[in-house]
């Protein structure tokens, strides 16, 4: 199937499609019904922008997991809408959707996904080999030095530290220049020390290489990387956060009592 195909559904939202990577528009996810109703994501309305770090925040249960899989297509919603880039999710078949997840979204999740009998250069390509191209050979050496990945491409996952094998999932992500890049808690299994370089190293691409990612997150230093903070609760966004201190994330939390 063509991309073109899959972008031909177009957003009414002015100039959307150069500064919005992604959004949601009135979103409501609901589990069960009756007594045992879950409202998980509560008439949610938000805007992601291009070439900016996103983090997500909020007390367990507000939603932040759920609303990041709803904008990544791997969940659908009860109502409402999510779009990436010019594209309604809603809109999209299954062929069409799985296409999009492949082009134009890359995944970073706390456990790295990596398949442990490939090299490590062969996981950063994987995704572009299932779609049958080799990709952008300059953009892939760029992501590559940019994670400092160099001198282990030859590697197995089980000859890399958990920070290495995390820059390779970030460095796969980044390969096929998606236009945004969901990270659900990307650091949680590492040690402090890796966790900064990963988080330097998501830094880096939204600053240098122009990406866009959306990042779930319970801790206030991740955050404090973020060009911007959502907080939710009880599935509703109830406040936000521009250049995030740790300090100031942590103090934001206090108030959820959680």
């Amino acid at each position: 199937m063509e991309k073109q195909a899959v972008t031909a559904t177009t957003m009414s939202m002015t100039d959307a499609t150069t500064t919005t990577a992604a959004g949601a528009v009135d979103a409501n996810k609901i589990y069960g019904g009756g007594d045992s109703e879950v409202r998980a994501l509560d008439g949610i309305s938000v805007e992601f922008e291009r070439g900016r770090f996103t983090a997500i925040m909020g007390p367990s249960g507000s939603g932040k997991s759920t609303l990041m899989h709803c904008l990544a297509g791997l969940d659908a919603l009860t109502s409402g809408a999510v779009y990436i880039g010019s594209t309604y999710l809603a809109a999209l078949n299954d062929k069409q959707l799985t296409e999009l997840r492949r082009t134009e979204v890359g995944f970073v999740f706390q456990a790295y996904n990596l398949v442990p009998t490939l090299t490590a250069y062969e996981n950063i390509t994987l995704p572009l080999l299932l779609g049958g191209t080799k990709g952008d050979a300059a953009w892939i050496d760029q992501v590559i030095d940019t994670v400092g990945l160099r001198d282990r491409l030859q590697h197995r996952p089980s000859e890399l530290s958990g920070g290495q094998q995390q820059r390779v999932a970030v460095a796969r992500a980044l390969a096929s220049r998606p236009t945004i890049i969901f990270a659900d808690e990307p650091t949680g299994n590492l040690d402090s020390r890796s966790g900064a370089e990963i988080l330097d190293f998501m830094r880096l691409a939204v600053r240098e290489l122009g990406q866009t990612i959306v990042m779930v997150t319970h801790d206030p230093v991740a955050a404090s990387y973020a060009d911007r903070v959502i907080f939710l609760a009880d599935g509703k966004v109830v406040d936000e956060m521009r250049d995030p201190t740790a300090d100031r994330v942590l103090d934001r939390l206090k108030r959820f009592g959680d």
